[in-house]
């Protein structure tokens, strides 16, 4: 018998709307109370400021509306885990625009309070089903919605690093549609079924070509918080540094993710 074809995820675009939502209005309040000088702060990213980073966060919520400013794609062609390995090749535009954004506008709340306007706006007006020309190929739009709660989650993380005594709360929702995302980019990205990644709560997925687990304790586990899984497949922490550190319980011999990290290129 042939194994069973797993499963797509869905979720629901009324709660993964919220989701992002929800996680902007966090880095909003956040953002509101930074001074010039926690704004001219250094990033994890490169050369990019605290003000840069945040005009990016405005920036994945407003490429909403920029992709339905497009011609619609005749057909999908693109599968919502092909995203996260497709960003890199925009990094130097993206990484353009967002100085601009930073330069051009002055208040960064006000820039993140219309960008928040700009996505909900767009969504009302358009059916999930519409498809969009990514950089990963064309994606239904309400796909492409669940990539942003990456990019929320992710980049609020990466303030939190770089602002001293910051702490942006991460939503529940958006934390969690991040983590599942990222753990079905893995198992696409290295299919099989002798590695089990454990994400508790959020996630469990099967991945790694080798002899397939079907009952019993797996040969190789891999198990991990949500928000460390998030750092790992962003890039933000190495493999070895998070299981010298204990983050991540990693047993059998096929159970060493480093080589398939970083998931975002």
């Amino acid at each position: 018998m042939p194994p069973a074809k797993k499963r797509t995820r869905t979720y629901d675009p009324g709660r993964t709307r919220a989701a992002v939502l929800a996680q902007s209005g966090h880095v909003r309040d956040a953002v509101r109370a930074l001074t010039p000088e926690q704004l001219a702060l250094p990033t994890r990213l490169g050369d990019w400021t605290v003000r840069d980073l945040v005009a990016h966060v405005g920036m994945a919520l407003s490429a909403v509306g920029r992709l339905l400013d497009r011609p619609e794609p005749a057909k999908q062609d693109g599968a919502l885990h092909d995203w996260p390995s497709a960003i890199g090749a925009d990094a130097p535009a993206i990484a353009a625009h967002a100085r601009e954004l930073a330069e051009g506008n002055p208040d960064p709340v006000a820039h993140l309070e219309a960008a928040e306007r700009d996505f909900t706006a767009a969504l009302a007006g358009h059916p999930g089903t519409r498809l969009l020309d990514t950089s990963a190929g064309a994606l239904p739009l309400a796909d492409y919605v669940v990539t942003r709660t990456v990019e929320l989650v992710v980049h609020t993380d990466d303030l939190n690093a770089a602002v001293p005594g910051l702490d942006i709360p991460y939503d529940r929702q958006a934390l969690a549609t991040a983590t599942r995302l990222l753990a079905d980019t893995l198992a696409a990205r290295a299919p099989g079924g002798s590695t089990e990644v454990r994400i508790p709560p959020y996630a469990v997925v099967q991945c790694v070509p080798g002899p397939r687990h079907t009952r019993g304790t797996p040969p190789n586990v891999v198990e991990t918080d949500p928000l460390t899984w998030v750092r790992l497949a962003a890039g933000r922490l190495a493999w070895q540094d998070a299981v010298a550190a204990a983050a991540v319980s990693a047993s059998g011999e096929r159970a060493d993710l480093g080589g398939l990290l970083p998931l975002l290129a």
